[in-house]
């Protein structure tokens, strides 16, 4: 590696870091802990994505690539990463209770629009709708859900759709799995444009000025999130009309886009 690459992959470094260290030390995780799980990813990746061509990879050839004892390398490998896929499944399925309501017209008034579901019926209920497209979830847990997360409110009997979109907002650990799940597909993109052809390459775009007049801050926050509400949603209309139907996941695509608006003082690092 040369010099330059080295401090440029420094520096990002840091840049990645430093709002992951400030979330980590403000719920108490430990350096400790982080460094486990950082040693435990180098050696499955290293394990599992660089093996040397036409071989299989070895214990030797990990500890050379990750620098970690051969003893360590063996250790981790053995050292059980714990169940990561409930919570993201958890995300995964309040999504679809949001985008079922939105896009499947048995739930709609009759204007198109997501109607006011009674919370139990046979049909066009809110426990119908959790039943299609969360599975074994409990009405009422998934209920609670979106209604802590500004999502959905009870009026009048009847669950009323208020924000087409689930964003956790009375569950800190459900934000938490965000960070892990949408930074993540970032990074990864990031990653895939690095290596790839030219014409193999994936849309990563953002505009950005480091000297925008503060009384127009405002008003072009509130442009930027109409405008990026308003491409979602109609992209989550296009998305649905492809997806599978439920028992014919077996060979499916996951596809993402993703938006994101941050401000910060010109003057800060």
């Amino acid at each position: 590696m040369s010099r330059r690459m080295e401090k440029t992959l420094a520096e990002a470094v840091r840049r990645l870091m430093r709002p992951l260290v400030r979330i980590l030390l403000r719920n108490g995780y430990a350096y400790g802990t982080l460094a486990e799980q950082l040693r435990k990813v180098y050696v499955d990746v290293a394990f599992n994505e660089f093996p040397p061509e036409g071989k299989k990879q070895t214990v030797s050839r990990v500890s050379a690539l990750t620098g970690l004892t051969r003893k360590e390398v063996k250790r981790l490998l053995e050292l059980d990463a714990g169940d990561v896929g409930a919570g993201q499944d958890r995300y995964n399925r309040a999504v679809r209770v949001v985008a079922g309501w939105v896009n499947d017209s048995r739930f709609h008034d009759g204007a198109g629009k997501p109607a006011d579901l009674p919370l139990e019926g046979a049909r066009k209920s809110f426990a119908l709708l959790v039943r299609e497209y969360s599975g074994d979830i409990p009405t009422v847990a998934m209920l609670d859900m979106l209604v802590d997360a500004g999502s959905v409110a009870r009026r009048d009997g009847k669950v009323r759709l208020v924000r087409h979109a689930y964003i956790p907002g009375g569950d800190p650990v459900d934000m938490i799995r965000i960070l892990g799940t949408d930074v993540a597909e970032l990074v990864a993109t990031i990653d895939h444009n690095l290596t790839a052809a030219p014409e193999d390459r994936v849309f990563q775009r953002k505009v950005a000025y480091d000297n925008i007049n503060p009384a127009a801050v405002a008003q072009l926050k509130k442009v930027s999130f109409r405008k990026a509400q308003t491409l979602l949603e109609q992209l989550n209309r296009e998305y649905a009309r492809h997806e599978l139907q439920e028992g014919l996941e077996e060979g499916g695509r996951y596809i993402s886009l993703g938006i994101y608006y941050h401000e910060h003082d010109s003057s800060e690092e």
